[in-house]
């Protein structure tokens, strides 16, 4: 039977998926969209110390860090930070096991003049979405450069969701290869929805719509 997906759950999952968590960036459709955003993303950070939420297996990491003055990556689970680890990153970068949501582990005292989240977004409930980022932006200096990067829904590429909860989350039912069936959270915001839920220190905000994914970046006030 398929638990409905919860905080707890989606850690699991992505646990179990650690391994061949990556397969997803080697679709034939979505190369065009990942190159220029790799070639992209280290520019915003140029200069700056980063603070990188859920980083999974490090996919988007060495492409951010080229530039930036320091790095601290961090993720929930340690099977996916243990493949980061083997991954040829910048010397700058440093990994470290972070709950997301609470952002427990980090020192109290320090602050970033960067943050970055890969395919972060999607799986916050919306509910959740403004306390949540009310809380990354008390860990940023004013003048913080912020970029959010996640899969927009493309029907001959995207798993099909399954249902749409009362709050408007949408959900997918993906099976891993052991057979295990999970229900994963998978929001794809409009350019207006997730602007509105930025709050009010969001300055010069910049959407980019590629196929498969979107880039949300702005300056913290």
């Amino acid at each position: 039977m398929m638990q409905a997906a919860t905080t707890e759950s989606m850690g699991e999952y992505y646990a179990r998926r650690a391994a061949y968590y990556e397969r997803v960036y080697f679709k034939p459709e979505r190369q065009a969209d990942l190159r220029a955003m790799e070639s992209w993303l280290g520019m915003p950070f140029a200069g700056r110390e980063v603070l990188e939420i859920a980083c999974g297996t490090g996919w988007w990491t060495p492409h951010g860090a080229r530039q930036a003055t320091s790095w601290l990556a961090t993720d929930l689970n340690p099977e996916t930070l243990a493949l980061a680890r083997v991954k040829p990153l910048p010397d700058c970068v440093r990994l470290a096991e972070v709950d997301a949501y609470s952002l427990a582990g980090l020192d109290p005292m320090q602050r970033f003049s960067g943050a970055f989240a890969g395919c972060w977004w999607s799986h916050v409930p919306l509910a959740r979405l403004a306390p949540w980022l009310e809380q990354l932006h008390a860990r940023l200096h004013s003048g913080a450069r912020v970029v959010f990067l996640d899969n927009a829904f493309v029907q001959a590429s995207s798993t099909p969701l399954s249902r749409r909860d009362a709050e408007g989350n949408t959900y997918q039912q993906r099976t891993l290869d052991d057979g295990s069936a999970h229900e994963v959270l998978k929001n794809f915001p409009a350019r207006d929805e997730a602007l509105a839920r930025l709050g009010p220190r969001a300055r010069g905000t910049e959407w980019i719509d590629y196929e498969h994914y979107w880039v949300l970046s702005y300056l913290l006030a």
